[in-house]
C-alpha cells in the first residue's frame, strides 16, 4: 500500500471532479485541469468501473497530482483512496460515517463530506470532516437523483452554521461563483464546467481566475 503523506496535502478552493461517465476519459481533462492550476482533483468513478479499474485510474490520477503538487481525493471509497495513496476522501450521505471513515484513515488525511442543511453540517464538522461539499447549489446534468437545488441562499445556511469550509456543488460555472461566494462558500467543485468545456486549460483558469477575484 502506498503511504498517505498528510504534509502534502495542498489545500484549495476548486475541487475539479472527474466525469466517469461511460465513454469518457478524465485523465485528458484532469491534465489540462492540474497543468492550469487546480489544486484539487476528485476521482468519482461510476457503477460500471471494476474494483481494479478505479484502483489504476485512482494511481494514475495520484500520478498527475504529485506532479503538479496538488491534492488528490477519492470519492466513496476510501479503499482506493488508501490503496492509491491519495490524500483523502469525501463521503456521500450514504456512504461510510465520517466518524468511522477518521478512524481508518491516517492522521491529517484531508476527508470531507456531503450535506444539505446545517444540522446536517454541524454533525458532519464534529465527527471529523474537514470539509463540506453542499448541494447540488444549482440543476446538473452531470449526476442523476439529487434533491432540488439549494441556491446561494441554500448554501448559505449552511456555511453560517460550521467553522469548516463549504464547497458548493452541482451546476457551478464561473458565472455563478461569485454568488455562492458572497453567500459563504469558502469555494467550488465543478464536473461539467471543466469535463464538457470545449478547452479544460482555460476553463480552468477563468474559474481559478474568478475565485481570485472573489477572494
Amino acid at each position: 500500500m502506498v503511504t498517505i503523506h498528510p504534509d502534502s496535502v495542498r489545500w484549495g478552493r476548486l475541487h475539479v471532479v472527474t466525469d466517469c461517465r461511460p465513454g469518457r476519459d478524465p485523465i485528458p481533462v484532469a491534465h489540462a485541469a492540474l497543468a492550469a492550476g487546480a489544486p484539487v482533483v476528485q476521482l468519482r468513478g461510476g457503477a460500471h468501473h471494476t474494483d481494479r479499474e478505479l484502483f489504476d485510474l485512482a494511481m494514475r490520477l495520484v500520478a498527475l497530482c504529485r506532479e503538479h503538487a496538488a491534492t488528490c481525493l477519492v470519492n466513496d471509497r476510501l479503499d482506493i483512496a488508501l490503496a492509491a495513496g491519495a490524500h483523502g476522501g469525501h463521503l456521500g450521505a450514504d456512504d461510510l460515517p465520517v466518524s468511522a471513515a477518521r478512524r481508518l484513515l491516517p492522521p491529517g488525511a484531508l476527508l470531507g463530506a456531503t450535506c444539505r442543511d446545517p444540522q446536517s453540517a454541524r454533525a458532519q464538522q464534529r465527527a471529523g470532516a474537514a470539509y463540506l461539499g453542499v448541494g447540488p447549489a444549482y440543476g446538473t446534468t452531470t449526476k442523476s437523483g439529487l434533491p432540488d437545488p439549494l441556491g446561494p441562499d441554500g448554501v448559505g445556511r449552511v456555511a453560517e452554521s460550521v467553522g469548516i469550509p463549504v464547497i458548493a456543488i452541482g451546476g457551478v460555472t464561473a458565472d455563478t461563483v461569485p454568488d455562492l461566494l458572497a453567500a459563504g462558500a469558502y469555494g467550488v467543485a465543478v464536473v461539467g464546467a471543466v469535463s464538457g468545456a470545449a478547452d479544460p486549460f482555460a476553463a480552468t483558469r477563468r474559474l481559478l481566475e474568478v475565485l481570485d477575484a472573489h477572494s
